[in-house]
């Protein structure tokens, strides 16, 4: 029996009421607001907190390309940002500013021994250590969300995603498997009328999307009934790290995604046809639209 104060509690009393199980991503996936969030909310913050005016446009370039269009996409905020600051620290134009990006050393510790990295596993580390390090990490974090919650409203669902959490009732249990704090998820998924069709919002406050899958499903359900939804590729690691299925949502292209999803992926799911070549050619497709270099490394 776990402890009351576990957090993961809600996981690990996760019910299973039908015989399929579909995990969900939220931010970018289910819903449009990927670029919004970073590129208005996540990277103005940065440029903000860390004083970062003189390199402004490469700061943002590093971001963008970690957070919305590499193999990184999706990934947790304070990987992120320790991701985007070495590729600034590395760009011959920043060097010859000789301008000192923060190297973050609070941080990188950090992230090295916490496994739920979130806001409140980082302020009790700030109240633990009293190290400014983190504390501006925490800041910065505290302020990117806020500005999403004063800026990121009213941001409908893609086409088919209604129409797919539609066809699963009765059929699946659905959980919102997502790294993004958990009062987002709740406000977003409330304010489209989406929060009926799913069993359980799973932030990052309850862990990484691999714990979220292993600790709800994994052992419930047969693994070629459980499928994990996505538009980056830590959700395809979180599903394959637990031998369950993969459908992507290609990155630039979630409306065609969703409705292949709608007409052809989820009949082969539910018909027991989706495993083997049909979701590789899925993965294929999927991981050729995300390199792994910059562009202005690769020009």
């Amino acid at each position: 029996m776990a402890a009351p104060s576990d957090p993961q509690l809600a996981l690990r009393q996760f019910s299973k009421r039908h015989e399929f199980f579909v995990g969900v991503d939220s931010d970018g996936c289910a819903f449009d607001t990927m670029e919004v969030k970073h590129k208005e909310c996540f990277i103005p913050n940065i440029i903000n907190s860390y004083d970062l005016a003189a390199i402004s446009k490469y700061v943002r370039e590093a971001a963008e390309f970690v957070n919305l269009y590499s193999q990184w996409r999706g990934i947790n905020r304070f990987p992120a940002l320790v991701m985007a600051f070495d590729l600034v620290m590395n760009r011959p134009e920043v060097v010859a500013r000789r301008f000192r990006v923060p190297a973050l050393k609070g941080v990188r510790e950090w992230i090295k021994h916490e496994t739920k990295l979130s806001n409140p596993t980082l302020a009790r580390e700030v109240e633990a250590k009293n190290d400014p390090d983190l504390a501006l990490a925490l800041a910065w974090s505290e302020a990117v969300n806020r500005t999403i919650g004063e800026m990121v409203h009213d941001v409908p669902p893609f086409p088919f995603v209604r129409e797919s959490l539609e066809c699963l009732q009765g059929k699946a249990d659905v959980m919102v498997v997502s790294a993004t704090p958990g009062e987002a998820l709740e406000r977003e998924w409330e304010e489209n009328d989406l929060k009926s069709f799913v069993s359980l919002i799973a932030g990052q406050e309850l862990g990484s999307k691999k714990e979220h899958l292993a600790l709800a499903a994994v052992g419930r359900y047969d693994l070629d009934k459980i499928l994990m939804i996505g538009d980056a590729p830590g959700d395809m690691k979180a599903a394959f790290d637990n031998g369950v299925l993969f459908y992507p949502i290609d990155p630039g292209f979630e409306d065609e995604s969703w409705q292949r999803f709608f007409e052809e992926a989820l009949p082969k799911f539910l018909n027991g046809e989706f495993a083997g070549g049909y979701m590789d050619a899925q993965v294929a497709r999927f991981q050729s639209l995300l390199p792994s270099e910059p562009p202005w490394k690769t020009a």
